[in-house]
């Protein structure tokens, strides 16, 4: 799974998620939206340029997450509920009770140079949840993965630990090494 992230989209729009899934027409495809607002319109901009998941804000409302999950439905793919800074467990099983089952769990980038690292107690709005599948983004690198590993998480989403490395192409080679050891 490739993500397709925020600045990335807003740099380029959809014409980079095109030209991603003609290069890679297989490849699970990620656009990271943060949508917060016009759920449908969104979500229908990003699945028609090729991706196969669209992020959506936990924050936004409910007839937002709602509408862009429908909108992801009707089109056999999927909406990824983005949890960052979302605590409010009520809010969270609304989402799931939508019929939403992708959540990830994201530390954001200014809370990490605060000093602030990706831990367990991101689990703790969504562990009483069954049946759901679990992203984990945010200041992931090499020196963590054993132990983010160890967690009921699916997905990890790695972003600078391979971006602002000296060389990417070898720093992502070696990141799924690490994952596919444990």
């Amino acid at each position: 799974m490739v993500e397709v992230g925020t600045g990335v989209i807003k740099e380029y729009g959809m014409a980079i998620i095109r030209e991603i899934r003609k290069r890679h027409p297989t490849l699970p495809l990620v656009a990271d939206m943060k949508i917060c607002d016009a759920g449908r319109y969104e979500a229908a901009q990003a699945l028609d340029a090729g991706a196969d998941y669209v992020t959506v804000m936990a924050f936004a409302s409910l007839s937002t997450i709602r509408e862009a999950h429908r909108e992801a439905m009707r089109r056999q793919k999927h909406v990824m509920i983005d949890l960052l800074g979302m605590t409010d467990r009520n809010k969270i099983d609304d989402i799931a009770a939508i019929g939403c089952t992708h959540f990830c769990l994201h530390l954001g980038k200014d809370e990490q140079m605060t000093g602030v690292q990706a831990g367990r107690h991101l689990l703790e709005p969504v562990k009483h949840l069954g049946n759901i599948q679990i992203s984990l983004a945010g200041g992931i690198n090499e020196r963590m993965i054993h132990d983010v590993l160890q967690w009921p998480i699916h997905q990890l989403i790695i972003g600078s630990a391979i971006t602002r490395s000296e060389n990417p192409k070898a720093a992502a080679k070696r990141l799924k090494q690490l994952c596919q050891i444990v």
